[in-house]
Order: C-alpha cells, then structure tokens, then sequence
C-alpha cells in the first residue's frame, strides 16, 4: 500500500489537492469515489464520517479538507519549499484560511441566491459577499504569490479559489484576480492536474 492515499472524485474539491499532489512530485494511490455511492459506503465513511472528498491517508494519519490537506502536505514534505519562510507565515496563514471560510461561505451563499441583512452580517462569518470580495481583491493585488517572494500552499488554496471563481462566474472578473490567477494556470503541476481531472471527467461523461 501507498504511503500517500488521495480519494477524491474529478467533479469536486478533490481538483485543489489533486494540484497541491502534482506540485509536490510524491507517488501517490488515487482512489476515486462517486457520489452517493462508494463516498457513503463504510469503508469510506471509516475514513471521513462525512461521506465527502477530498481526504488523503499519509501514512496511517487521514486529513480531511481542502485546506488542511494543503496545509499538512505542505509541512510533511518542508523539502519542497511550499510553506513560506517564517517572515511571511502570517500572509500564509491568514488568506489561506480566509479563503477556505470567509471566502468558501460567501460564495456559496451567493451562488444560492442568500443575502443576509444588515443584522445577519454580524452574525454570520463572512459580513457580507461584497466585503469578502473587496478583502480578497485587496490580498492578491498587485502580488504575484500569496505570502512572500515564492509559490506556496496558500497560493494553491487561494489560486484554486479564484480559478474557480472567474471560469464559473462566481467571483466577479477584477483585474486584480485575473493577474495573480493567470500565472499560476502556466505552472506545470497545475497543468498537469488539469489533464489528470479533465481525462478522468470525460471519461465518466462517456460512460454516463
């Protein structure tokens, strides 16, 4: 077996950790689950109780979530230089995490049409979609990478975010976005996962 196991799924969250794995250059099983199916099953539920993907198993220990998954491979692997120098770890850790919540909830609560009102946004996590936006707009700008002078994990987290945003339509099309995202889709580990999900996705289209 593996050291490094990676269920996902190609129509999913999984696309994020399946590029922070190709930057990474590790051997890695994959185990690809489908929904409703193999993802409720026991064997997988003893792994996540959650029935989602993605999750990896690194040598015996399972992390579950996009961020976390990133976070930790990032730390198991130090001689990969994807975590920052400690000068640029607040950067680091701060937009990471900030676009695994505030960024992930606005979003979504957007995407289904959830406004809150003015008393809901001091309640709910991200205030509002318009301020999560201008937040992040106000992280990028101007930086060709998330936290310090070179690619991290949190620029994988983030970059796939705002990869997401602009090719579906669910984060506005600012300039800002655009210029800090279009370099990251020329690395080759991010092409590469490209190819690996896109084959996987055309594939299951074909068998319906």
């Amino acid at each position: 077996m593996s050291e490094l196991i990676f269920y996902t799924n190609p129509m999913s969250r999984g696309q994020i950790v399946r590029w922070m794995l190709e930057e990474l250059g590790e051997p890695y099983e994959e185990r690809l689950l489908d929904y409703g199916t193999t993802m409720k099953a026991p064997d997988y539920l003893a792994v996540n109780p959650m029935g989602k993907v993605p999750a990896i198993v690194h040598r015996g220990q399972v992390v579950t979530e996009g961020a976390a998954i990133c976070t930790y491979l990032a730390d198991a692997f130090p001689e990969k230089r994807l975590v920052p120098p400690p000068s640029a770890r607040a950067d680091y850790y701060r937009w990471l995490f900030f676009a695994a919540g505030p960024v992930e909830q606005a979003v979504t609560s957007h995407a289904f049409h959830w406004t809150p009102d003015e008393k809901q946004r001091r309640t709910v996590g991200f205030g509002s979609y318009e301020d999560v936006m201008n937040a992040l707009e106000q992280a990028v700008a101007g930086k060709s990478f998330i936290a310090g002078d070179r690619f991290s994990a949190a620029d994988v987290y983030v970059g796939a975010q705002i990869d997401w945003g602009l090719r579906f339509g669910t984060m506005p099309d600012r300039a800002a976005f655009a210029d800090y995202v279009l370099p990251l889709r020329e690395r080759p580990a991010y092409r590469r996962a490209q190819e690996i999900d896109g084959a996987l996705i055309a594939k299951m289209q074909q068998g319906g």
